[in-house]
């Protein structure tokens, strides 16, 4: 393996473990504001984050003609993803008072096999590994949240429906970023989701400068780390990483909530949840080993 790509790997674990810490500051922010207070301002700060990173691929890249001319598309492109966006991200949110940060960060990242079987009613082939892959993480599923009596938790319950919506959200995301620039779409849709949330918070929260306050840390790190910092790491790493190596170290989000969830929260899974995750990464793993292969044999060392 190239330098190149070894060094891409590792920033693409680093994005991972970022994102995967956030579900841990995304708890521990709820115990001083609402879900959508927490959200709003989260969101606003990383969609501020990436101003900087836009206007440095302006002056890189130097077409601001084309830039001038997309500024419509982008803009309605971000105002839907957005719109998707606030509604997973609520789910999201409101689930982690209801469970686990290592539990939701599995449960999420159920994305991974239901992008490629959403991507069915767009006429997106779909591979018999996707299949086999989904059926390990349902059965996964099933040992981390659906206990003896065949019920499911609340919370793990809207972590699923999030789940949904965050594979929609990736198609979205898919389809307009082949015409728009990706930065500012995430901009502008993060803008969205802040807009929405805080609407949302002042209808239905008590939103108070006390309770920003002090869930200052867990937003700062929600927004600006785990938006900006990581979203530019994962541009990087993106760039001369294989895509099959990129989706495994970016599953690996997962496992860095769990982990977070154990060392800094001090949350505990019984044998049988711990068997739900390693079956459900396994899963994750198998949908995504379609790509295994596929990328040009001379880019390898």
């Amino acid at each position: 393996m190239k330098t190149k790509e070894v060094k891409s790997v590792f920033i693409l674990l680093l994005t991972a473990a970022i994102w995967g810490f956030a579900f841990v500051a995304q708890r521990v922010g709820m115990q001083h504001v609402g879900a959508f207070t927490f959200n709003g301002v989260r969101f606003a700060l990383g969609s501020i984050s990436l101003l900087p990173v836009i206007y440095f691929f302006n002056r890189k890249n130097k077409e601001q003609q084309k830039e001038e001319a997309d500024l419509k598309s982008t803009v309605k492109s971000g105002l839907i993803a957005g719109s998707v966006l606030f509604i997973a991200a609520s789910l999201q949110q409101i689930g982690l008072i209801y469970t686990t940060a290592g539990k939701a960060g599995f449960i999420t990242s159920l994305y991974i096999v239901l992008v490629p079987i959403i991507g069915i009613l767009f006429k997106q082939k779909t591979h018999t590994k996707t299949w086999i892959g989904a059926l390990t993480a349902a059965i996964g599923l099933y040992f981390l949240s659906i206990n003896e009596s065949f019920t499911i938790e609340f919370g793990d319950f809207l972590e699923i429906i999030g789940a949904v919506f965050w594979a929609c959200h990736i198609l979205l995301i898919d389809r307009f970023v082949k015409n728009v620039d990706a930065i500012k779409l995430s901009s502008i849709q993060f803008a969205t989701c802040a807009v929405l949330s805080m609407i949302t918070a002042f209808i239905t929260e008590d939103v108070n400068a006390a309770g920003i306050s002090g869930a200052l840390v867990p937003i700062l790190y929600g927004g600006i780390m785990s938006a900006g910092v990581a979203y530019t790491l994962q541009a990087v790493g993106q760039k001369y990483a294989k895509p099959s190596h990129a989706a495994i170290a970016l599953s690996m989000e997962s496992v860095f909530a769990a982990i977070g969830g154990i060392v800094l929260l001090a949350e505990r899974m019984s044998p049988r949840g711990y068997l739900g995750c390693a079956l459900m990464l396994l899963g994750m793993l198998i949908a995504q080993s379609e790509n295994f292969g596929k990328e040009n044999p001379g880019d390898a060392s």
